[in-house]
């Protein structure tokens, strides 16, 4: 059975974890609190998940879901996750996260920042412009007319594969917005980030994007 190591308990990791779970995966779940405090989460979530520490969700997963605060990112774990895959579902919130230069000038992404943390493992972006309510909601069988489709970038064929294939099994059609170089495109405020729309429309999204860059 694959397990899902979920680094972050929040309404994105609790979404992925109940979409994962009637999919068939297992899921091991954490947050900064400690696994004490996800004991009404994981009674819900049922005997296929149980809460961690996020060294040991890391560690247990086949892959990992890491859905934290951005100004967070350097506390995941790195020896853990080193040779798997990661989805990142961040997104950069100045207002919460300060704000960061790389990626006010537009020298990096949010993924991006993430893959350099994780030198040793193959970090793919997934769920981040999505309302969290519409993951366990707006997913649809293959071959539905307008299925809606979710956007994902790497710089790994298998990780973009992988997010390919968990998305279809919850109910996604994908667009791969290429490299993690491009994945700004679907970066908060970009024409994609929180719109509904299938392959076609999404793709439109990603092609209209234009890099926001603070020069000041």
């Amino acid at each position: 059975m694959t397990i899902i190591g979920i680094i972050g308990a929040g309404h994105i990791g609790g979404q992925v974890a109940r979409a994962a779970i009637t999919a068939g995966y297992d899921v091991v779940i954490s947050n900064s609190r400690g696994p004490e405090t996800l004991t009404e989460l994981v009674a819900e979530l049922g005997p296929r998940a149980r809460a961690a520490t996020a060294a040991e969700a890391a560690a247990a997963g086949d892959f990992a879901v890491v859905t934290v605060p951005l100004k967070n990112y350097t506390e995941v774990p790195v020896a853990e996750l080193a040779g798997k895959i990661v989805i990142d579902t961040n997104n950069y919130y100045f207002e919460r996260d300060g704000h960061i230069a790389e990626l006010d000038d537009g020298s990096a992404t949010v993924t991006g920042l993430l893959q350099a943390h994780l030198a040793e493992s193959r970090v793919a972006k997934g769920f981040n412009a999505i309302e969290f309510g519409d993951i366990t909601t707006d997913g649809a069988p293959a071959g539905t007319a307008g299925r809606r489709a979710l956007v994902t970038s790497s710089d790994f064929d298998d990780a973009a594969a992988l997010v390919t294939r968990f998305y279809d099994e919850i109910g996604f059609d994908t667009v791969n917005a290429g490299p993690l170089s491009e994945s700004w495109r679907i970066e908060r405020d970009q024409p994609g980030y929180g719109a509904t729309g299938d392959v076609a429309e999404m793709t439109a999204f990603l092609a209209e994007a234009k890099r926001n860059v603070d020069t000041e």
